[in-house]
C-alpha cells in the first residue's frame, strides 16, 4: 500500500472540504493516475466526476496531471506513477489549466498596455 501525496486545485479543494493543499490518498496494488483517482472519490465522493468523465473515465479537457515536474496528462491512465511519487518525495499535481485571454485591443495589432 502507497500513500500518495495529492495536490488539487482551489476549488475541488473548497469542494471536498480539504484544508491545506495536499491531502494523502491511500493506495492498493500499483499506484497509478487512475488508481489514485478511484482512492481519491472513494476518500472524497463530491469530486467523482470532477476530475474525470462519468462515462469514458477519461480526464477532463481543463485539468493536467503532473507527477516529479512533467506532465502526464496524456500517458495512460494505468501507467505506474514514478517511485519519487510513490514513495511520497514528490506530490501528484492536479492542476486547472489556463486558457483565453486577448493580448491586442479590439481593431489593433499593438499588443494592449492593460494586460
Amino acid at each position: 500500500m502507497a500513500t500518495i501525496r495529492v495536490e488539487l486545485p482551489q476549488h475541488l479543494r473548497t469542494l471536498a472540504g480539504i484544508r491545506g493543499h495536499e491531502v494523502p490518498v491511500r493506495v492498493d496494488g500499483e499506484a497509478t493516475v487512475r488508481a489514485v483517482l478511484d482512492a481519491l472519490e472513494a476518500e472524497y465522493p463530491m469530486l467523482a466526476g470532477t476530475i474525470r468523465d462519468h462515462e469514458k473515465g477519461e480526464r477532463r479537457a481543463f485539468l493536467r496531471f503532473f507527477a516529479c515536474m512533467q506532465d502526464i496528462s496524456f500517458e495512460p491512465m494505468d501507467a505506474p506513477l514514478p517511485a519519487a511519487v510513490v514513495d511520497g518525495r514528490e506530490p501528484l499535481i492536479i492542476l486547472g489549466a489556463v486558457a483565453g485571454g486577448c493580448i491586442a485591443a479590439r481593431g489593433s495589432t499593438e499588443p494592449n498596455p492593460r494586460l
